[in-house]
């Protein structure tokens, strides 16, 4: 196979956000004479730094609305002169929902706080949190612990380049531009977040294809599910399956079903702990690749073992001359349609469901029951 030229990393709507607030304290403290041009050096939280381009800085004529505190943040501020920047999201070659979001957040004098202390509210765009099981408290701003001392240590470093500490400390209103547009495409609703997205980002960088925010949101959503009280979820690859899951197990709750998008083994090994009985669905394309044991069916990551579904195709009673020429197919669709005509296809989709299921064991250890639900390209059940 050709090499695949290398894939770019991003940053997270946390590192945009940090980015931003430091973009707007240094501008309120005088320290950014260029508004133009303003690359952000900011931490990150493992400790490394990330410059991270700024696209706007300007004061605000009008007080913002001050949103949701963060915890131990503080009451809002009194009016007074206030700065916002904003950054435009990159998720790199790993694009996801909030890919080139504008990122925003206003920072402004707060006399409430005393010299040195930071206050940081979410504001319009980002959600507020309303179930339990998240890292967020319910009624507070959907700003993950990692990201909001993120941002903290951002402002922190804009005040030590001051040279001396204002009178009163900074407050800093995080904003997402279109957030609660953006936050009907993600699983915010389903988690009980409401109003926006989250500002997200264990690391701060979004590796290619690593898929780090929806890692998490797997997890959060799982941790809503399990302090709900629920003992059976449901996990689907995308919307689409997602969609004929729910017909499937119609007296579920909405939070019991979990997109897992290309993370079979994280998630399995996830949901095998404290709950009674999963349900996967999945379409021949992500099928194949979890019977084939892959922790992460992305078509990036690992291609297709055609030589083995021609032997499970073999396995099933299906001819051997469609056998051989499964082996050569270009896609599982490809292999599908070559194999379907044959009287013995209804075996191949037991039998993958059976290899799947058996490696998804290896991932959930010995707790929950497992089942599964393998659609065709027509969303019927195979």
């Amino acid at each position: 196979m050709p090499d695949r030229p290398p894939l770019r990393s991003g940053f997270t709507t946390g590192s945009a956000a940090s980015a931003s607030a430091k973009a707007a304290a240094l501008a309120l403290l005088g320290l950014l004479p260029d508004t133009r041009l303003c690359p952000m050096d900011i931490p990150l939280p493992d400790g490394a730094r990330l410059t991270v381009p700024v696209g706007e800085v300007a004061d605000t004529p009008d007080t913002p609305d001050m949103g949701v505190a963060a915890p131990g943040t503080g009451t809002p501020p009194a009016a007074g002169r206030r700065v916002r920047a904003v950054t435009v999201k990159d998720g790199g070659d790993d694009p996801d929902v909030t890919h080139k979001a504008r990122i925003g957040c206003t920072v402004g004098f707060d006399a409430s706080l005393p010299p040195g202390d930071i206050r940081i509210a979410g504001g319009p765009g980002v959600g507020v949190v309303t179930l339990p099981g998240l890292p967020v408290a319910v009624g507070l701003p959907a700003i993950n612990p990692g990201p909001l001392a993120q941002i903290r240590a951002a402002l922190a470093e804009a005040l030590d380049m001051a040279g001396q500490t204002p009178a009163h400390g900074l407050s800093a209103v995080v904003d997402v531009e279109d957030g609660e547009a953006l936050a009907a495409r993600t699983m915010n609703p389903r988690l009980g977040i409401v109003g926006g997205v989250s500002i997200l980002g264990t690391s701060g960088i979004v590796k290619p294809f690593s898929h780090e925010a929806w890692k998490g949101a797997v997890r959060e959503a799982l941790d809503v599910a399990r302090a709900m009280g629920l003992d059976h979820v449901g996990l689907s690859t995308g919307r689409r399956s997602e969609k004929a899951l729910r017909r499937t197990l119609p007296r579920l709750p909405e939070q019991a079903f979990v997109q897992i998008a290309d993370f079979f083994g994280y998630s399995l090994e996830a949901a095998g702990r404290g709950f009674a009985a999963v349900t996967l669905c999945a379409y021949p394309g992500k099928l194949v690749k979890m019977a084939m044991g892959l922790g992460n069916t992305h078509a990036h990551l690992t291609d297709t073992d055609f030589a083995a579904l021609a032997d499970w195709c073999r396995q099933a009673g299906i001819a051997a001359d469609v056998c051989a020429a499964v082996a050569t197919a270009n896609t599982v669709r490809h292999a599908f349609e070559l194999a379907r005509d044959d009287p013995a296809f209804p075996g191949l989709p037991r039998q993958l469901v059976h290899k799947a299921l058996t490696q998804a064991r290896t991932f959930a250890g010995p707790g929950p029951r497992l089942e599964f639900l393998a659609l065709d390209y027509d969303d019927r059940p195979l």
